[in-house]
């Protein structure tokens, strides 16, 4: 809310006002709809540019273009052909009155005191998918003229969605990545890259009928896609009780930040996932605290890097994990093992670590191939996450229990190189789908029998015993060797000049900020008197 003393006009008694126009009319240049990304970002961002210099932070701006662009892509969402439509469901996302169009038709004092009053009101529907996206939303734009510039010049004039589009992505993605190199912290580095969870849900082929989820969703990159792999693939079957299913949990997600779990709750509801006025499908915990009270059929994941929890706990009292630890990937390994029903299949973002570290982490992937049929491992290039020098993979698995008999549930791991050799950027050459065809056709190549696979010189079968005997039960295997003859994908020049360059202005950056911490903690001239 603002520092003013008015309480906010009811929506009703608003709508029946009249339109106080602005006391400077704010120029309009109505910009064609088929604006590019690029073009959107670039705008929306050279405005945060002018808005800090009035005291709105990026964190701010970005956190009201959250709530901005929901209510604009709701409303496009809304006016879509029939067509687009056939998956969704039919009632509108926004009530009438606390829409997009409520705001364009308002000016000055009263766009304001209305934005303030749908964000209030909206966030008072408590334990609705709707109402946990405004919970506790504030407007943090006081200046009437400012909102309207941002709402009716750089929001308005363009089409924001399209049949595919997601809140993360595109345009917002680019918003978010802007973020995160703007503040010099790498927080960009959570957010999987749309073409990796493609291939993903490529490989594990959710059906009909089963359940799914993520356990740290971030803003519901694997569940937008999966529910679109269910769409492009099974449409006919989407009807009855297997359509409302989709509705009503068949879909869900766990996020500890509770900004990121709004994100992904936005997403959901643009693409169909749930309803307004209907129970959160994403819940707002700290996935490791507890053991799972539900299990699915498949579990899609790229948990956080690091260690510990939030409160510094190692989660030793989960008396279900096979040995406590404090690498939180670790541990998100024996909590998806937990998660997943009998013969439910996983495909989870790993770093390098896991595959390799001992103690805790010998005795959980000793567990896993035996528990489990650990039959795929993807070896990540770098380049492709925010973070630089990230290495990290993909893990899919089936859990099997162990076998009769007792042999183990894994027979052969197979491993994909996709690391060695190839070389991808963020700017110059980012990864696309693409990039990811050879290896998903290897992993279909043999059916739903993975010992009939086809093998290459990237991808190899490796056998249990081999595995289990390596030291410390070590997966971390490199198929390719660099100096094999394979084709090696090096940049150009100018490309390895950007990085350096790039590298360059991030190490810089943080010379600066130490700088600045030291001048700030120096002792001034007064106090060496």
């Amino acid at each position: 809310m603002s520092d003013r003393t008015e309480k906010p006009t009811p929506a009703d008694a608003l709508d029946s006002a009249a339109v106080t126009p602005p006391a400077t009319p704010i120029p309009r240049t109505p910009a064609p709809a088929a604006a590019s990304t690029s073009t959107l970002v670039n705008r929306l961002w050279s405005y945060c540019e002018l808005l800090r210099h009035s005291g709105v932070s990026t964190l701010d701006y970005v956190e009201q273009l959250t709530y901005l662009l929901f209510l604009k892509m709701a409303d496009e969402r809304a006016n879509r052909p029939a067509t687009f439509r056939r998956n969704l469901p039919e009632e509108p996302l926004v009530p009438a009155g606390r829409d997009w169009k409520s705001l364009t038709t308002r000016s000055a004092e009263a766009l304001l005191d209305h934005y303030e009053f749908i964000l209030k009101d909206l966030g008072q529907r408590g334990g609705t998918m709707l109402g946990e996206v405004f919970l506790k939303a504030q407007n943090k734009i006081h200046e009437p003229a400012v909102l309207e510039r941002l709402i009716k010049d750089l929001i308005d004039p363009y089409t924001w969605t399209t049949e595919n589009q997601d809140l993360k992505g595109d345009a917002y993605e680019g918003l978010l990545q802007r973020g995160a190199e703007d503040r010099k912290t790498g927080a960009g580095q959570y957010f999987t890259p749309r073409p990796l969870i493609d291939a993903m849900v490529d490989c594990v082929q959710p059906r009909p009928g089963e359940t799914l989820t993520d356990p740290a969703c971030g803003t519901g990159g694997f569940l937008i896609a999966a529910h679109a792999h269910l769409v492009q693939n099974h449409e006919d079957e989407l009807y009855g009780d297997k359509g409302r299913a989709l509705q009503t949990g068949a879909i869900t997600g766990y996020e500890l930040v509770r900004e990121t779990g709004r994100l992904a709750l936005m997403n959901m509801l643009l693409h169909g996932i749930g309803r307004s006025e209907a129970k959160p499908l994403i819940t707002i915990q700290d996935s490791l605290a507890r053991s799972p009270i539900k299990h699915y059929d498949i579990v899609l994941a790229n948990p956080p890097f690091g260690v510990g929890s939030v409160t510094g706990e190692s989660y030793a009292a989960r008396t279900d994990f096979w040995a406590p630890t404090t690498n939180k990937q670790l541990n998100f390994v024996q909590h998806i093992y937990n998660l997943l029903k009998t013969n439910g299949r996983a495909a989870l973002v790993l770093p390098d670590n896991v595959l390799f570290e001992g103690g805790a982490g010998e005795t959980i992937r000793n567990n896993l191939l035996n528990l489990c049929d650990v039959h795929t491992l993807l070896r990540l290039p770098t380049g492709i996450f925010y973070a630089n020098g990230v290495k990290a993979n993909v893990l899919f698995f089936e859990k099997s229990g162990q076998r009769t008999g007792g042999r183990p549930g894994t027979r052969q791991l197979w491993v994909y190189d996709f690391r060695t050799d190839q070389r991808f950027t963020l700017k110059q050459r980012q990864l696309r789908r693409e990039h990811l065809d050879d290896f998903v056709a290897a992993y279909h190549s043999g059916g739903t029998d993975f010992t009939k696979r086809t093998p290459s010189d990237r991808f190899r079968a490796y056998d249990y015993d081999d595995l289990i005997a390596r030291d410390k039960v070590n997966l971390d295997l490199t198929v390719l060797k660099s100096d094999s003859g394979a084709t090696a994908q090096y940049p150009s020049p100018d490309v390895i000049a950007q990085e350096i360059v790039d590298e360059l202005e991030v190490a810089l950056a943080e010379f600066t900020a130490v700088a600045r911490a030291l001048k700030k903690d120096a002792p001034s001239s007064d106090d060496d008197k």
